[in-house]
């Protein structure tokens, strides 16, 4: 039986540059009844405590290291005993939020994390944020994005550590060549798909944003 995804949405706040904006954030949850892996633990650990049960957390696997996508991850850690995974071209942005604690493992490009027997590969998606990554489980027809495709475009670069030419490689490339009816599973707001968000690459590079 395939693993189920759940979203969990939490609030909170992004820093970064010296600005400061609340958000919103999906944490998604995807697993059966036995065991989960969390996708983004964003600012209340406790509420994504409550939203796992009793399951086990086996990772908490971060896509990018903006404050708002990681700032639960040491407290889901400690409370869990489950690793947090990230790639190493973003622990420098890691480090501006959690100086005194360091990701357990560095996400690398093409590795499969298993979520309760379903693989998600690791697809490095940079743009965003430097190390930036999209899980791809092709079995439950479904990418996690993010912060680098949203419902209506990429993710915004324009802050330190991103470069809208390579978020639109990122997304040529690595994402829009999916097939067109997976589900993409975004870092805040609503749920898309790739056919939905392909026709439209065009227009993005000539905004520019």
């Amino acid at each position: 039986m395939a693993p189920r995804i759940e979203r969990l949405v939490t609030s909170g706040q992004f820093t970064l540059d010296g600005g400061t904006w609340d958000v919103e954030n999906n944490v998604w949850i995807v697993g059966d009844d036995d065991e989960v892996v969390v996708i983004d633990p964003a600012h209340d650990a406790e509420a994504i405590l409550r939203a796992v049960g009793d399951r086990r957390v086996t990772d908490i696997i971060c896509t990018h290291a903006h404050n708002d996508h990681i700032n639960a991850a040491p407290a889901l850690a400690e409370l869990t005993g489950a690793p947090i995974r990230l790639h190493a071209d973003d622990v420098p942005l890691w480090q501006e939020t959690h100086p005194d604690r360091a990701p357990d493992s560095h996400l690398v490009d093409g590795q499969v994390l298993q979520a309760a027997g379903t693989g998600l590969t690791v697809l490095h998606t940079p743009g965003h944020a430097p190390g930036a990554v999209s899980l791809y489980a092709p079995d439950l027809g479904v990418v996690f994005t993010g912060d680098t495709l949203f419902q209506g475009g990429p993710g915004a670069t324009g802050r330190s550590y991103s470069h809208f030419p390579t978020i639109i490689d990122s997304v040529r490339d690595r994402l829009l060549s999916l097939p067109p009816d997976t589900k993409v599973l975004t870092g805040h707001g609503d749920s898309t798909t790739i056919g939905a968000e392909a026709p439209h690459l065009e227009e993005w590079v000539a905004r520019g944003h």
